[in-house]
């Protein structure tokens, strides 16, 4: 049967039937899917049919199926019922779910909801910390030590190690001496910014109080560190002179929904620095701050206009 749902619209379903049977969900992410639930009737569907889905799952005796009914806390399960479930999906979204490399960071060892920040210590002593709807896979032997970053914005402080650390991305290979490093992904290019140490590009070194956006085997852009680079490990958002537009972007990321900026303010600048946990409190202030108005058709639709 045809759903009518989109692929974005199936993957957090599935994401939030693996949190749900990984253990009890605690207050808060009980109040995130509730509000994810209640955005919109599509959302209701997508869950509806997942679960269904997840029911048949119990009726194969497949090795596949297998695997997706052991323990909760075990990874293969995890990987298991992922693939069962985005098969489970079916027609042109399940195709369009593996067409548009949703299944990467579906399978990601490390993720992390819109929202949210996660830490996480690896097995080298190495501190690994992950900004909004990011993942991060991670890869150690007795000969290398690889993270790989799959979506998003990560930070990684490098604990001292004789193994080589290589930081890989869909634009490019970093390897990284010990220190403090940030990288984001973006559409076209990566960029990372060295706080601590030195990250090689191709052998090319970009050293700590350095930026740079690479795609591809050389450095593109390099500057001095942006105040904002890696701010939001400290739950902050910081702009010097940024416009409108680009801030509002940023902070988007950091909330579900559309958040929407309209052209005849897209070029004020935005100065500040403001605190990530509360998002509509920006957008308060940001009323206070510039000749703007903010328009709250739904919590989840909200756009910036100019103040009449």
């Amino acid at each position: 049967m045809h759903q009518e749902f989109s692929p974005k619209v199936a993957e957090q379903a599935v994401y939030w039937l693996i949190e749900q049977q990984g253990g009890t969900l605690d207050p808060r992410q009980q109040q995130a899917l509730q509000q994810w639930l209640q955005a919109h009737e599509e959302h209701r569907r997508a869950w509806e049919h997942i679960q269904r889905v997840n029911q048949r799952l119990r009726g194969l005796s497949s090795p596949l199926a297998h695997a997706a009914l052991q323990a909760p806390h075990s990874a293969s399960r995890r990987r298991a019922l992922k693939t069962l479930l985005i098969l489970g999906v079916g027609g042109a979204t399940g195709l369009a779910l593996q067409q548009h490399n949703a299944l990467p960071p579906l399978f990601a060892d490390y993720r992390s909801p819109v929202g949210e920040r996660r830490r996480l210590q690896l097995d080298d002593g190495s501190q690994l910390q992950l900004n909004t709807r990011s993942a991060a896979d991670v890869r150690f032997d007795g000969q290398q030590r690889l993270v790989r970053l799959l979506e998003g914005e990560l930070q990684l402080t490098v604990a001292d190690d004789a193994r080589p650390l290589r930081l890989l991305t869909d634009f490019g290979q970093l390897q990284l001496s010990s220190g403090r490093f940030n990288l984001r992904q973006y559409p076209n290019h990566s960029q990372v910014a060295v706080h601590q140490g030195v990250a090689s590009l191709a052998g090319m070194p970009l050293e700590a109080g350095q930026q740079a956006q690479f795609n591809g085997p050389q450095w593109q852009v390099r500057q001095a560190l942006d105040g904002n680079a890696g701010a939001w490990v400290d739950g902050m958002l910081v702009a010097a002179h940024m416009r409108l537009g680009d801030f509002l972007d940023e902070l988007g990321r950091y909330r579900r929904g559309q958040l929407n900026c309209a052209p005849a303010v897209a070029d004020l600048l935005v100065s500040g620095s403001y605190p990530l946990a509360d998002s509509e409190r920006i957008l308060d202030l940001l009323e206070v701050a510039l000749p703007v108005r903010v328009k709250r058709f739904t919590r989840y639709w909200v756009t910036v206009e100019a103040r009449a």
